[in-house]
């Protein structure tokens, strides 16, 4: 039990790391000008330094950061591929408004487990490996590790490139500790959806969501 709540809380802290990288570093102006690995190694380092810097995130302000995601991790984010990703086949049966429902509560969850992680960052420090992609590339993978507090947290990202000229790369999954998030989410959710329908998968999230708020 002990090891899988100190796995859970790894997984957790990097996650938190991974996303804030894209709430508390701006908006990715430079996102087309840079390589994949570049900007994930930037947005890593701003985010550390920011939250270092700010006691209000490090305590876990949970109404900070979702306020935060809303404003800037949306547009950097293919959230909507994320979501039908970790919904599975049942996702093309789904209708509009499950489809939005859905979103809307797999957002707040992750959100709601990320703010919860944060005063545990304390002194890490981030390192890229070697990037193995080309030009001509439309989705790249980008690895790295998040060091210092503990033991070394392996994380990395999925990126697609996307359409038009200047739009830069957003983040379709995240591979925390050998574990991919999307992953990880479909199996959870399968179980949910075979036994209560996409229905019963939304209520789930919702009722979830709702006993994080009275724990937070």
């Amino acid at each position: 039990m002990m090891n899988t709540k100190r796995a859970f809380l790894r997984q957790t802290l990097a996650t938190t790391v991974t996303v804030l990288a894209f709430v508390l570093a701006g908006p990715l102006a430079r996102a087309a000008d840079e390589a994949p690995d570049a900007l994930i190694k930037r947005l890593s380092v701003d985010v550390l330094e920011t939250i270092k810097g700010d006691k209000a995130i490090r305590a876990g302000d949970t109404a900070k950061v979702i306020a935060l995601v809303d404003e800037r991790i949306m547009p950097n984010v293919n959230f909507q591929r994320m979501t039908s990703s970790a919904v599975g086949p049942a996702w093309r049966q789904a209708t509009p408004e499950q489809k939005k429902r859905l979103q809307e509560e797999f957002k707040i969850l992750l959100v709601r487990t990320y703010a919860g992680a944060l005063a545990q960052v304390t002194d890490q420090t981030i390192t890229m490996k070697q990037f193995r992609g080309s030009p001509d590339d439309k989705e790249v993978l980008v690895r790295s590790e998040i060091r210092g507090g503990g033991d070394t947290v392996q994380l990395d990202y999925r990126l697609e490139k996307t359409p038009g000229q200047g739009a830069g790369w957003r983040i379709y999954n995240l591979n925390v500790l050998g574990v991919w998030l999307v992953e990880t989410y479909r199996s959870q959710f399968s179980q949910e959806i075979n036994a209560k329908g996409i229905d019963g998968l939304i209520a789930t999230l919702t009722e979830r969501n709702k006993a994080n708020v009275k724990k937070g």
